[in-house]
């Protein structure tokens, strides 16, 4: 998995490498800021690290919407943008501090592609849960910490693939534990394969 990692992770930096200087370049001249969001975030054994992605947000900002949100999905359950009929989206969907260009880099995941600099390092792996952040972790109950201490986040797996930004929390949690304990390197080969198909039907993305 670790070889797998390195190999992927290099191609994939070397393959892209016209669209992440595309992106840097329309980060940078939209919008005043860093081109890279750093984030601490919580990996394997429940160790922080830095979390890199491209900016998509504007800079200044007086609260953290995201994060009232996140307590409200988790302790209910169910999507904080509605109820009822309708669907859980475990992101914001019309969240202002976002720019422009970073709907777009959502939209599209491109925001994602600094990740593989996570990959190489080791801090991540190509395919695994989705590594949250410190206040989300702590209001985790014991099962939801599950998906994240025993193997390493990941930057696409069975929740991007099957589930992505459009089942409720809980539903997430156990397509991670189900990625836990049936892994397989041919499992992390096939969704490595069916990702960018996931990724041009834009389902679930915001």
């Amino acid at each position: 998995k670790r070889l797998m990692d390195i190999v992927g992770s290099l191609l994939a930096l070397i393959l892209f490498a016209p669209i992440i200087l595309a992106v840097a370049a329309a980060v940078k001249f939209t919008s005043e800021g860093p081109v890279l969001f750093r984030q601490e975030r919580i990996g394997q054994w429940g160790e922080t690290f830095t979390f890199l992605k491209f900016r998509s947000m504007f800079v200044k900002q007086a609260d953290n919407p995201h994060k009232d949100y996140i307590e409200k999905l988790i302790k209910e359950n169910q999507s904080a943008n509605g109820g009822g009929s309708e669907p859980a989206v475990f992101k914001l969907t019309d969240d202002p501090r976002v720019t422009p260009v970073g709907r777009f880099i959502r939209k599209t995941s491109l925001d994602e592609l600094p990740q593989f600099i996570n990959v190489l390092r080791g801090e991540m792996s190509l395919v695994g849960p989705r590594p949250p952040v410190p206040y989300e972790f702590e209001i985790y109950d014991v099962w939801h910490r599950m998906r994240v201490l025993s193997v390493k986040p990941g930057i696409t797996g069975l929740w991007q693939v099957y589930g992505r930004s459009s089942t409720n929390f809980d539903e997430m949690v156990r397509l991670d534990l189900q990625y836990v304990t049936e892994w397989s390197l041919w499992q992390d080969i096939k969704l490595i394969l069916r990702t960018p198909w996931v990724i041009l039907m834009g389902k679930g993305a915001y």
